[in-house]
């Protein structure tokens, strides 16, 4: 069955009605509205997503600042341990010297 002139002109009057009451298509102002509104949502969501970044990026440099002040403490520690070493050894070998030169 092959569609005349006035059949195909009745449908181009009346698809974009026919597609808005089925939800399949939608007015261009209508459509336009919703993806203005979706994209202030999406805009939204990404900076909600770049301040929590920061807000972990911040938490990390605090957490390396401590690590960081926790191995300058334990170096500090460290070196007088080892300076307590040295004197140690040092008064030893003065004390073994010194014995054997009383002998």
């Amino acid at each position: 069955m092959a569609l005349s002139q006035e059949d195909i002109a009745f449908i181009k009057t009346h698809m974009a009605e026919w597609l808005t009451e089925q939800s399949l298509g939608k007015p261009a102002a209508v459509y336009e509205t919703e993806l203005r509104e979706r994209m202030v949502r999406v805009e939204e969501e990404l900076k909600h997503q770049r301040e929590l970044m920061q807000q972990g990026f911040e938490r990390v440099d605090k957490r390396f600042e401590q690590v960081d002040s926790r191995f300058d403490e334990m170096i500090r520690r460290h070196d007088r341990h080892f300076l307590w070493l040295i004197g140690f050894i040092t008064s030893v070998g003065a004390l073994i010297i010194a014995a054997g030169k009383f002998w």
